[in-house]
């Protein structure tokens, strides 16, 4: 009786390319954390590193570790494996404020001779501005996610690892655009709270939703990988592919519903400009003895 989580073992080698291209980012942020340091050392304190940290590491063990070969063998590991990468580890990453730390941290024969000219080139400038409006980015990674969950093209990447790379970079590239809308990175201009984010919000989690009860309630394995390749786990397709739908229906609304809840408590907060005018209807003649006289 071979043991299953050996059988995931067997098939797990480190992926080099990912893990030097994860290290390489890690040291280049630090080289630009500490330059940026010196100059702004209450907005680059410990805490955006932490976050952007946190996020390159997450990222490592969600498509580095074993956890992949696992999310090659269960549909279920395959939406936690999805989750985490389009939630978790874009909004860590972004909280780290990677934009000028990543510039900074380059050598300067790279900045200078190739990050410089293309950050002046206007024609890529309006292009990026561009990929990060509301409307763009949201529809990029739903769309992103609905076409990935085709059932010719989810199969496809699973026999093919590098499609199965590729669907991994369109899913957290269209995710940090989805995110950056919301979370706007330094140097990015913060964006006033609004209803529009709430919609931006409940429209993907009812795209979510939409899919994830396609998958749980349809009745039948949708995608015919699973069927032709047995896990060493012994779960049926369709018990297997309903409890993924389960944990993507609970999770992937979670992901969305909890920011738009913190945006309607902030957005129901008074600002300090209606805190101070009701302190002023309330206590009238304190304001006016406080005013100087001329």
């Amino acid at each position: 009786m071979i043991d299953p989580m050996q059988a995931v073992m067997d098939d797990w080698d480190i992926p080099v390319g990912l893990t030097v291209g994860i290290a390489l980012s890690m040291v280049v942020y630090l080289r630009g954390w500490l330059a940026l340091r010196r100059t702004r050392p209450q907005q680059f304190n410990r805490t955006p590193l932490l976050f952007f940290m946190s996020g390159m590491v997450l990222l490592w063990l969600d498509l580095g570790s074993p956890m992949d070969p696992l999310a090659d063998a269960l549909l279920s590991a395959h939406m936690i494996e999805h989750l985490i990468l389009m939630s978790a580890v874009p909004v860590l990453i972004l909280f780290g404020h990677p934009t000028v730390p990543m510039l900074r941290g380059l050598p300067v024969f790279l900045r200078k001779g190739i990050a410089a000219p293309l950050l002046r080139f206007r024609p890529l400038r309006r292009f990026t501005h561009w990929l990060v409006r509301p409307a763009v980015a949201w529809l990029a990674m739903n769309i992103t996610l609905l076409l990935w969950h085709v059932p010719g093209a989810y199969d496809f990447a699973l026999e093919s690892e590098g499609w199965h790379d590729f669907e991994h970079i369109c899913f957290l590239f269209t995710a940090l655009l989805f995110w950056w809308c919301i979370i706007r990175p330094w140097p990015g201009a913060r964006r006033q709270l609004d209803w529009g984010i709430l919609l931006y919000l409940v429209g993907a989690d009812f795209v979510n939703t939409g899919l994830s009860a396609f998958l749980a309630f349809c009745g039948r394995p949708v995608y015919s990988y699973y069927t032709s390749n047995p896990n060493p786990f012994g779960i049926q397709p369709l018990p297997d592919q309903m409890m993924g739908a389960a944990v993507m229906w609970v999770m992937g609304s979670m992901m969305y519903l909890i920011p738009a809840g913190l945006i309607v408590f902030q957005m129901l907060q008074p600002s300090a400009s209606t805190r101070a005018a009701a302190q002023r209807a309330a206590y009238p003649s304190h304001t006016a003895a406080a005013q100087p006289r001329t």
